[in-house]
C-alpha cells in the first residue's frame, strides 16, 4: 500500500499562479480580440460553439484566453520572473498556441480537414495575434506573480 502527500504550498502556489496567468490570459486576450474583431475573425471563433456571431465569438474567445494563460502562468511561474522570461515564454506561448490553436484544433472543430496546417495570408495574420498575445500576456504576468 502505497500513500500520496500532496505539498499545499506548492498547490497554493499553483493556484495563485495560474490566476495571475487567467487575469493575465484575459489582458492578452483583449488585445488580441479587438485585432480579431478589426479583421472580422470573432464570427468563425463563434462557430467553435455553432453560433456564427462575434459577441458569442469575442466571448469564447476570453475563456479560451483565461484557460490558455492560467497554463501559462503555472508552467512559466517555474521560472524566473523577469522580462527575458517573459519574453521567450511569451513568444512560445504564441507559437505553440498558434500551431495547436489555429492551424491543428480550430480547424478540426470547425470540420475543416483539409484546412490543417495550411499557412496563407489568414494564418501568418493569425500568427502576428498569437504573438502578441503571448507577449502581451506574459508581460502583465510579471507584476501579478510578483504580488501574489
Amino acid at each position: 500500500m502505497s500513500t500520496t502527500t500532496i505539498d499545499a504550498t506548492q498547490s497554493s502556489s499553483s493556484s495563485k499562479l495560474a490566476t495571475a496567468g487567467a487575469i493575465a490570459g484575459l489582458v492578452g486576450g483583449l488585445v488580441f480580440g479587438i485585432m480579431m474583431g478589426m479583421m472580422n475573425m470573432l464570427p468563425m471563433v463563434g462557430m467553435l460553439v455553432r453560433q456564427e456571431n462575434a459577441v458569442v465569438g469575442f466571448v469564447v474567445h476570453m475563456v479560451i484566453s483565461a484557460i490558455l494563460g492560467a497554463i501559462y502562468g503555472v508552467v512559466i511561474g517555474r521560472f524566473p520572473n523577469n522580462a527575458t522570461t517573459a519574453l521567450i515564454g511569451g513568444i512560445v506561448n504564441g507559437i505553440v498556441w498558434w500551431i495547436l490553436g489555429a492551424l491543428v484544433l480550430m480547424p478540426l472543430f470547425l470540420g475543416m480537414t483539409q484546412m490543417v496546417f495550411v499557412i496563407g495570408q489568414a494564418q501568418w495574420m493569425s500568427l502576428l495575434g498569437h504573438l502578441i498575445f503571448g507577449l502581451v500576456t506574459a508581460f502583465v504576468f510579471i507584476p501579478l506573480a510578483k504580488r501574489g
